[in-house]
């Protein structure tokens, strides 16, 4: 009996961000919310700039159970009723989730609660967040690089959501966003306009279009100053309206640092 009636409304309340059986009274405003999430966007969308604002989850008080309406101190069982609030409850972040199958677990280190399941993931100590365990020894590390906003949507990533993506330069973005961008055929970190994946079939494609190609006899022995965003080093070419290629790496992801010397009419 003690069961059921912790399991009693479990997965029925809740709202699209989390299924939970509590509410939440935000210390900032006083008013009662599903989730921070639901504050949040709903702060955001405010009229005056200034009284948009958004929830620090570690403030959070007063929680309301959704089974009882009782308003109560932050717990994981209802006081009232005696239901579960949440299948899981973190105390240090204030939060309730009913639906465990995410694989919840609390890092220390980054100071919240991150989906997944602790066995899958890492705490990288210079980047400053968690990554898939794949990504161990295996990434390159770029100080805080989840304490910035998406590049493409620009969420804030480091409590996003959303699945993120880390790129080969260390940047990361939201995985959607990312499918999105190469989807387009843009291959380059929005960030710092590294390539970000294997490119080198690609170069294979420009190198036979320039061979096949031929520039007029005019521009033919005319060359270029270019700088390669994949290594960053600077080299002369010969200039080619298909692409320059970076004589150090043979990237084509170049640009132009010196326009070419054309002939004279």
């Amino acid at each position: 009996m003690d069961d059921e009636r912790l399991d009693f409304g479990k997965m029925g309340y809740g709202c699209k961000h989390y299924r939970r059986r509590c509410m939440i009274r935000a210390p900032c405003c006083n008013e009662i919310y599903d989730c921070r999430h639901c504050h949040n966007e709903a702060t955001s969308m405010m009229k005056n700039y200034f009284d948009r604002h958004e929830l620090n989850r570690s403030e959070v008080k007063q929680v309301i159970c959704s089974v009882c309406d009782t308003e109560q101190s932050v717990g994981r069982t209802c006081t009232n009723c005696g239901v579960n609030m949440g299948e899981y409850f973190c105390e240090i972040c204030k939060f309730y989730d009913d639906d465990i199958e995410k694989g919840l677990f609390h890092c220390d280190d980054c100071g919240i609660c991150r989906v997944g399941g602790l066995e899958n993931f890492f705490h990288c100590k210079k980047c400053g967040s968690c990554y898939a365990i794949g990504l161990r020894n295996n990434h390159l590390c770029v100080e805080n690089s989840m304490g910035h906003h998406c590049p493409i949507c620009y969420e804030f990533l480091f409590d996003s959501m959303k699945v993120t993506a880390v790129m080969k330069c260390g940047h990361t973005m939201h995985r959607e966003c990312y499918n999105e961008m190469i989807k387009r055929e843009k291959f380059c970190c929005p960030i710092c306009s590294k390539s970000v994946m294997d490119m080198s079939t690609r170069w294979k494609m420009i190198d036979e279009e320039i061979e096949a190609t031929m520039m007029p006899d005019d521009y033919r022995q005319n060359k270029v100053w270019i700088l390669c965003n994949d290594c960053n080093d600077t080299t002369e070419t010969f200039f080619h309206i298909f692409g320059q290629k970076c004589r150090h790496c043979r990237s084509y992801n170049t640009r132009a640092i010196a326009p070419p010397v054309l002939p004279q009419e």
